[in-house]
């Protein structure tokens, strides 16, 4: 054995050497720790705090005012603050409404006019929820919660109607992207209106709102 060491050059037994030792320092060393997990807005999610614009266009509303049932076009935005959501950080986000308005003619044969829709007051506590329930290729479900006042104006009317929802409206749509780009959204259940003077009886109801968002 010692004979086979002698026949060995310097810089052979310095290969051999340095060899080994690079495989002693492998086997001894520790584990490599996992990778903490991605915060949102590093896996398709938005950043938190930004701040998302979306145009949005519902045609052929069926919306009833008291007896009367009329067809209307609304047009507007929205404006969403992303926000962490608690619940589940790493695969949603909340989404928090900053700003929303949409508008609409009425018909001649109702009599003409407008209605307004907007906020109601900030969103305190945001029930939206941006969720990805697909990391690739992304898909997305994303739900609307809103509450908004319902204003009607009309030539025959001396003072605007004013509604607010009784209970917040629900979209809900089923996304390959976020921001949307035109993607439709519908209305889980229909929504009834009450004059805050009177709020034990429904003055209108939006009964479908199939409404594209983004993209427009």
């Amino acid at each position: 054995m010692f004979a086979n060491v002698r026949r060995q050059t310097p810089k052979r037994l310095l290969v051999m050497v340095l060899t080994a030792l690079a495989a002693l320092a492998v086997c001894g060393a520790p584990a490599a720790q996992a990778a903490p997990p991605r915060p949102p807005g590093s896996h398709g999610l938005p950043p938190i705090g930004a701040e998302i614009p979306m145009s949005m266009l519902a045609m052929n509303v069926p919306l009833q005012i008291r007896t009367a049932l009329v067809t209307v076009d609304f047009r507007g935005g929205i404006k969403v603050r992303v926000d962490v959501n608690p619940d589940d950080p790493y695969n949603s986000v909340r989404l928090r409404v900053v700003g929303f308005k949409m508008s609409a003619e009425l018909p001649q044969r109702a009599g003409g006019g407008s209605i307004t829709l907007e906020q109601n007051d900030v969103d305190a506590d945001p029930k939206s929820v941006l969720r990805l329930t697909q990391h690739f290729p992304p898909k997305y479900e994303q739900l609307m919660v809103l509450s908004f006042t319902m204003v009607i104006e009309q030539p025959e009317r001396a003072e605007p109607l004013i509604l607010t929802t009784k209970d917040p409206a629900k979209l809900i749509g089923q996304l390959t992207q976020f921001p949307p780009k035109g993607d439709l959204y519908r209305l889980q259940n229909p929504v009834d209106l009450i004059d805050l003077e009177n709020p034990d009886t429904t003055v209108a109801t939006i009964h479908k709102f199939p409404v594209k968002v983004g993209g427009l």
